[in-house]
């Protein structure tokens, strides 16, 4: 068999891009690419983009092209029964050299500062700590979270600034943990106990994975236990999560977090800021900060006493 890797490529609506990711990863790919960026599968399809048609490429290791077109193609008209615009796209695959795949794909996924001394970087990067305290690895893979997505850069910003300020936080919640990356960033930079909650049981064993291999699991418990039900509080709860989940969640969060203890909100556009802002505003909380990258914004509160 051969050893080259396989790429396939669709144009697709963007409405339809998270369905077809996640089929594509069923298929074992092993990662997904948009036009020129990495593929977020935190990021919702926007319902105002509905006539853009991205090209996505998807990787996967070496085996049968055809055979995989033709699973594919079958994965495409199945999605097409609820996804009409779906019955047009065919896949296009080609073959890719070993070396090709591995520049190709691992360009997306460049090594992390985060503040002044934690370092995240993929497995195969070279790059020195260059007076890092710390270094996190971790590889994209099936759960959000890599840290090259703004919502997460945002998180792990306060996580750094917080850790070096006058009262680091020695308890931390992650809501909606993904891949682990911000639980891991608050244990490496201080913290003694941190729960990574996520639901999705899948995302869950990456994080455990993650977490192990860093050499961090006595630091960091993941469960999928759900916030509501979750017993607890912390000094800083950390929430990269949608807009709307933020909200809904409000009052669990103000339940999780100590007093004078900090909550940080991601995953909000920022023509969300605002209602997110309102439905926080009659709640014990002092809003400290606003941090924006790209479209979204991470809103950073403080409780009260």
């Amino acid at each position: 068999m051969s050893e080259d890797w396989l790429e396939i490529r669709l144009t697709l609506p963007a409405t339809a891009l998270d369905a077809v990711g996640q089929a594509l990863m069923d298929l074992g790919c092993t990662g997904i690419t948009v036009a020129e960026r990495a593929l977020d599968t935190f990021e919702p399809p926007d319902p105002d983009d509905g006539e853009e048609r991205p090209t996505i490429r998807a990787y996967f290791p070496p085996g049968d092209l055809e055979a995989l077109c033709r699973q594919v193609q079958a994965t495409l008209e199945q999605l097409a029964t609820g996804t009409p615009e779906l019955a047009d796209v065919r896949p296009d695959g080609r073959l890719l050299a070993a070396e090709d795949w591995a520049s190709g794909w691992q360009q997306h996924f460049p090594p992390l500062r985060v503040g002044t001394r934690l370092l995240i970087r993929p497995s195969w990067s070279e790059e020195a700590a260059d007076g890092a305290d710390v270094v996190l690895t971790l590889d994209p893979g099936r759960a959000f979270g890599t840290g090259t997505h703004a919502t997460t850069a945002l998180c792990l910003d306060v996580v750094a600034r917080l850790a070096d300020g006058p009262a680091p936080p020695r308890r931390v919640l992650d809501v909606g943990a993904g891949s682990g990356i911000l639980a891991m960033a608050a244990a490496a930079l201080g913290a003694v106990e941190v729960v990574a909650c996520e639901i999705d049981a899948e995302a869950c064993q990456v994080a455990v994975e993650n977490i192990a291999a860093n050499g961090l699991q006595h630091l960091i418990a993941a469960t999928t236990t759900p916030l509501e039900t979750l017993p607890g509080t912390f000094d800083l709860v950390l929430a990269n999560i949608l807009a709307g989940e933020n909200i809904r969640l409000a009052p669990h969060f103000l339940a999780h977090l100590a007093p004078g203890g900090h909550l940080a909100l991601s995953g909000i556009l920022i023509e969300q800021e605002a209602a997110v802002a309102a439905a926080f505003a009659p709640l014990p909380l002092t809003l400290v900060t606003i941090d924006r990258r790209d479209e979204w914004s991470c809103l950073l509160y403080r409780r009260h006493g």
